[in-house]
């Protein structure tokens, strides 16, 4: 009988996975405008945001690190952008808006550890589980976890811009498993993205599991996931790893 190797790292995604904003981000933009005297509705903020956002990662891929940006001048540019989009001629004065709008999303009042995070993480480290973090996020990323009390639970925080390279680059992965010292084939990869996550990690031997959360997934996502592989909710992690530890096979 063949035996795959006995899981020991779990590699967690952190947007939309362990952690979310407190508020959305057209709310929280038309917030600190209104509190700088500038009065912008919060839904052309919520529609011009994602398109501003996925522009830029097209024409600038991982903060434009490659292209001489600083992650803090990306996302300054994606914020004075998004107001630009939403009606507002004046860069001038979004300017204090965007430094504001970026030392605020450093920080963890900003945002909320999902429920059943913590729990989840504690079960996975009794079990012996090493745990680690593999984020397309920038370098505010460990700050935000000390400060909502998640960064003791990992024993490497690993973004893209330190690693250079944006999941679901398998280099990012690679680098991962080269810090731990553990194979592929004895990993788990826990994310909310079924490109970036899910896939990702699939395509360097890694195993899987996709956090479908509240919304319901796409129909072709779903049909290409197996059932055992999706998370309705990161309390189901842990039948999930009992599911695949009792399999001689594994995926």
């Amino acid at each position: 009988m063949v035996h795959r190797l006995p899981l020991r790292l779990l590699t967690w995604d952190v947007k939309d996975t362990l952690l979310r904003l407190r508020h959305p981000v057209g709310v929280e933009y038309a917030s600190k405008a209104l509190a700088h005297g500038l009065q912008v509705e919060a839904a052309a903020l919520g529609q011009a945001f994602p398109q501003v956002y996925k522009a830029q990662s097209h024409s600038f891929p991982n903060y434009g690190l490659s292209q001489g940006l600083t992650s803090r001048q990306w996302w300054l540019d994606v914020i004075l952008q998004t107001f630009h989009q939403a009606g507002v001629g004046d860069a001038q004065v979004v300017i204090p808006i965007a430094d504001q709008l970026y030392e605020d999303f450093s920080h963890p009042h900003t945002w909320q550890v999902l429920e059943g995070a913590k729990a989840t993480l504690k079960g996975c480290q009794k079990r012996g589980l090493r745990l680690a973090v593999v984020s397309n996020f920038d370098r505010r990323l460990e700050n935000i976890l000390v400060g909502l009390g998640l960064r003791d639970y990992f024993d490497f925080v690993l973004t893209s811009e330190a690693a250079g390279w944006p999941k679901p680059d398998p280099r990012i992965f690679h680098e991962a498993l080269r810090l731990a010292q553990v194979e592929p084939a004895a990993t788990a990869h826990i994310g909310d993205s079924y490109r970036c996550d899910y896939k990702g990690a699939r395509a360097v031997g890694m195993h899987s599991f996709l956090v479908a959360g509240p919304e319901p997934l796409d129909p072709a996502v779903k049909d290409s996931v197996p059932q055992e592989h999706i998370l309705p909710s990161l309390s189901h992690l842990l039948p999930a790893l009992d599911r695949l530890e009792g399999s001689p096979l594994g995926f």
